[in-house]
């Protein structure tokens, strides 16, 4: 094909279906191979990209360039943009979608307004500020040169040992649902030059899992599976949700990844999803230990863009060989191919200049006020009041203030998982702006003391403590409760392929068990008969009695973000408690239940939270 053309970019919408197809029939088999392909940045080249047709690249969750300031990414997307609309004999130019894990913010960028994670949304329960929420990070995106990420999750986690809970609003659908086309309207808008590609995830049943083992086992029945996990994307749909996140976990003993029905029949032919599909993170690796029986199993299944870490090259080659063998039907890789094109071509791609030229890039809203404002707002709604005996709360402005615990000047902490790196960071040094709650705490009562581990707590000095505690950040697998190894053993005998594992965060969800330097210093200070305010910083509801039986009040925080303040707004009284369970609180056993379960009796109920 020596003959390349330029491609028409003054075609009419109305023409879109045949414009795409005009693409196609010019493409070769190498070239839309390459459209199916997305490679991590660091094992890609720009002229890589050209010279393999690729159609999208991504940075995974830490994954960043230069400095990681805004201007570095606009710069690295585009030179990837450039390269892949160079003309060339042998190129076809076609530019590329930029992804990235941008779930709670644009969070892995320095600087970056970062969000409560969507634990803490579900609680507050407002739809109006899901979207709004979307849009400022749609903007934040926008302003690094990025134009797509993997975001909503719609899992539904029915399991608090599940190491992604809290990337789920609920344990009920009903509140996943409602958010489902709120989000996606607030971060794609009209497609337009202010809209961000939205990538709904993971389909489907990733919440269910047997145990909550990430990327586990989900054995239900196909009414439960729609009943429960299926509902929130038929509104993601609604709203035109251009790509969808196939998941790790399986069903019924068959990995997603290679689910013909799930992926081609259900998705796309009954419910009429006109997107694209893509894979997770290396998600056809687990398939098969034949890696080209793998990628077979996942193309013919229904998946029509792969994301590969490392392997790019052998995939492509892999592809291609089982195309010229009639293994994978060219009307197969024909559906993939013009279903990125036409995503593509409704996203505007094609008309749009490189992304260091478009209106956002470089944009002085990437963290401004208005956003962090925004933030400091979801994070009063969040707040989940669990006790608040000899109304303690709120908390007088004059008052003699102790601040305590491991985590009380830690925005790292606040921010959880997948900020700035894959597992989140542990300091606050690399979550630049905002305020943690010390910081929040302080500038409202100058006269407060941090004393991180509570020696210098004293009832003739402090009329209160304030002591933070709750999880370290963590994400995914790596997030998981396990009680044992027999727990991964048993749920990989339920698949058929293979089960990705990782060190798991704990054996328990008693906190006491997982962080007892947490209830030390809550006795510690106790002890001095000072009343403590507990605020518990987590990723999930955790088994809390010994903890809270000290604590006068109690307050869920859940993983609020880089804007604490809000904290200091609420405990201070100039808002009140408004946050309420989205998901029900185990008991003292660690007995889990979901609301509408059979004798359903947590300690906590769904929807409970106390006000002033």
């Amino acid at each position: 094909m020596g003959q390349q053309q330029m491609i028409d970019k003054s075609r009419p919408v109305r023409d879109m279906a045949e414009w795409v197809e005009s693409i196609l029939s010019r493409m070769t088999l190498a070239q839309k191979v390459g459209q199916m392909t997305q490679p991590e940045r660091m094992e890609i080249s720009p002229a890589e990209v050209r010279d393999f047709h690729i159609g999208s690249v991504l940075s995974g969750a830490g994954s960043c360039p230069g400095a990681n300031r805004p201007e570095d990414w606009i710069n690295m997307v585009d030179a990837y943009w450039n390269a892949a609309t160079e003309q060339t004999e042998s190129h076809l130019p076609i530019p590329i979608l930029y992804g990235v894990d941008a779930i709670h913010g644009n969070a892995n960028v320095l600087g970056a307004t970062v969000f409560p994670h969507n634990i803490g949304l579900g609680a507050a329960n407002d739809a109006d500020l899901i979207e709004r929420i979307a849009r400022a990070t749609a903007l934040e995106i926008l302003a690094t040169g990025v134009d797509w990420t993997f975001a909503p999750t719609l899992a539904v986690a029915r399991n608090d040992k599940w190491g992604r809970t809290y990337e789920s609003y609920s344990e009920d659908p009903a509140i996943v649902t409602v958010f489902a086309d709120r989000f996606v309207s607030g971060m794609q808008g009209n497609l337009g030059e202010e809209g961000v590609l939205a990538c709904a995830k993971h389909w489907i049943g990733d919440g269910g899992t047997w145990n909550g083992v990430d990327q586990g086992e989900t054995r239900i029945g196909f009414d439960e599976l729609k009943r429960v996990h299926m509902t929130p994307y038929l509104r993601a749909l609604a709203a035109r949700v251009q790509t969808i996140m196939v998941s790790f976990n399986s069903w019924n003993g068959d990995k997603c990844h290679g689910h013909g029905f799930l992926v081609t029949e259900l998705l796309k032919n009954q419910l009429g999803f006109d997107g694209f599909v893509i894979s997770d993170w290396d998600g056809i690796d687990y398939l098969s230990k034949d890696y080209a029986e793998a990628i077979a199993l996942s193309v013919n299944a229904g998946v029509d863009m792969f994301m590969i870490s490392v392997e790019w090259r052998e995939f492509i080659r892999l592809l291609i060989r089982h195309v010229e063998s009639d293994i994978v039907p060219m009307e197969r890789i024909d559906d993939a191919v013009r279903r990125i094109l036409t995503v593509k071509h409704r996203f505007g791609l094609f008309e749009k200049p490189a992304p260091a030229a478009r209106k956002w890039s470089g944009s002085s809203v990437f963290g401004c006020k208005d956003h962090r404002d925004l933030a400091r707002e979801a994070v009063r709604k969040s707040l989940v009041l669990l006790k608040n005996e000899q109304q303690l709360l709120p908390l007088q402005k004059q008052s003699r203030i102790l601040v305590a615990g491991r985590n009380a000047d830690n925005r790292g902490a606040q921010c959880g998982g997948f900020t700035v790196e894959w597992q989140g960071t542990k300091s606050s040094s690399q979550i630049e702006g905002g305020t943690s709650i010390w910081e929040a705490i302080r500038d409202v009562n100058p006269t407060a003391q941090l004393s991180l581990n509570g020696s210098a707590a004293s009832r003739d000095r402090h009329d209160v403590a304030l002591v933070v505690i709750g999880e370290d950040p963590y994400a995914e697998g790596m997030g998981d409760i396990r009680e044992s190894d027999d727990v991964v053993v048993q749920s990989g005998s339920m698949i058929r392929g293979t089960l990705k594992v990782l060190e798991p965060y704990g054996q328990s969800l008693a906190l006491a068990d997982l962080h007892p330097e947490d209830l030390e210093v809550i006795e510690k200070i106790s002890a001095q008969g000072i009343p403590v305010v507990a605020v518990m910083l987590s990723g999930r509801p955790l088994v809390v009695e010994p903890e809270m039986a000290l604590a006068t009040a109690f307050i869920a925080a859940w993983l609020p973000g880089s804007e604490a303040s809000g904290i200091a707004d609420v405990l201070f009284g100039d808002y009140n408690f408004t946050g309420r369970l989205a998901f029900s609180w185990p008991t003292a056993d660690g007995r889990q239940q979901n609301v509408g379960d059979d004798g359903y009796q947590p300690l906590f109920p769904y929807g409970f939270g106390l006000s002033y």
